[in-house]
């Protein structure tokens, strides 16, 4: 099906979705090296930024996100508050759940981002019963879940595909195939060379794009949005990214070969989709980006800093259910 070609504003707003995610990261890396900064494991999507903005920016505000461990994109390119995000992964009780989740177990109902599941595997299996929902109630949103290239070989990812496809549920599978599932590289734990060709094994289709070209994976998420909106089941949709830093910010990644490395940073999403800007005439709207993105991570810190920890008498608020029968 053809579709109109992005506008002006739509490929800025890209832009500026990758700007703001790597300025509040690039924040998260410095933070999580001083001393009694963050609460526990950091983990970063650099690198990865085109991924986030370019498939989340294709979702309508009724489509649900379920998303893992390397989230913070996610969230940032649905239109989550900087500050509340800061907040949370900090442990405050302005967070975007009330210093309740940390930076693990992230969610905003309000948006449909309804969970960040850290167990390797898990999103896609859970995913199901949003998917579920939506073609019980007859709604045209999509559950839309991320899951890394590691991830991919899990069993309960496998159940999941098979499960959307047998019942044709609303399904957006997003593999961000970043080269590395922890210390382990792709060829290393997987025994074929595209991740999306497993689709054919579960009836749907699949296709592997260039995880750093934003408005490629853009108008392929929107191409495999219209298929899972139409009743026609899953997508299986692959981003060739890479993790440009360690699994998390306490790993300094000897593991990698730094030719590798910087043969990636070559390819810097952000730097790639500056250059296609400028040369489509597109450069006089870019500028203040970086400082905007910049000055809007300064006042999530401020705010997230001036924010206090939740006291101990809410430990059981804003909770699903309450696992303790209180009286009064």
């Amino acid at each position: 099906m053809q579709r109109d070609p992005l506008d002006r504003d739509q490929r800025i707003g890209l832009h500026a979705d990758m700007l703001l995610i790597r300025a509040f990261e690039d924040r998260i890396t410095q933070m999580a090296h001083e001393q009694g900064r963050l609460p526990g494991m950091q983990i970063t999507c650099h690198g990865q930024e085109a991924v986030a903005a370019g498939v989340v920016r294709a979702l309508t505000p009724r489509d649900v996100i379920v998303t893992n461990h390397r989230s913070h994109g996610h969230l940032l390119a649905r239109g989550v508050d900087p500050g509340a995000l800061l907040a949370e992964i900090m442990g405050r009780q302005g967070g975007l759940n009330h210093g309740k989740s940390g930076t693990l177990h992230l969610a905003d109902p309000g948006r449909n981002v309804l969970m960040t599941s850290t167990v390797v595997g898990a999103g896609p299996l859970l995913a199901m019963g949003a998917a579920f929902a939506q073609h019980y109630r007859q709604e045209q949103g999509v559950t839309c879940v991320f899951f890394g290239d590691g991830a991919a070989a899990e069993g309960s990812v496998h159940e999941a595909m098979n499960l959307a496809a047998v019942w044709k549920l609303p399904v957006l599978f997003v593999c961000e195939s970043n080269c590395w599932a922890g210390a382990q590289a792709h060829k290393e734990h997987c025994p074929i060379g595209e991740i999306a060709a497993r689709a054919a094994s579960y009836n749907m289709p699949g296709e592997m794009t260039d995880g750093n070209d934003v408005e490629g994976v853009h108008e392929t998420a929107r191409g495999f949005l219209e298929h899972c909106r139409s009743g026609k089941g899953p997508a299986l949709m692959e981003c060739r990214t890479y993790r440009m830093h360690g699994h998390g910010e306490h790993d300094q990644q000897q593991y990698v070969d730094k030719d590798e490395l910087a043969s990636w940073a070559g390819r810097d999403p952000i730097v790639r989709h500056a250059e296609v800007l400028r040369r489509d005439g597109l450069g006089e709207f870019m500028a203040g980006m970086l400082e905007r993105a910049d000055q809007a991570v300064d006042r999530a810190v401020a705010f997230a800093d001036a924010s206090p920890f939740p006291p101990p008498e809410e430990a059981l608020d804003h909770l699903y259910v309450n696992p303790i029968l209180r009286e009064g």
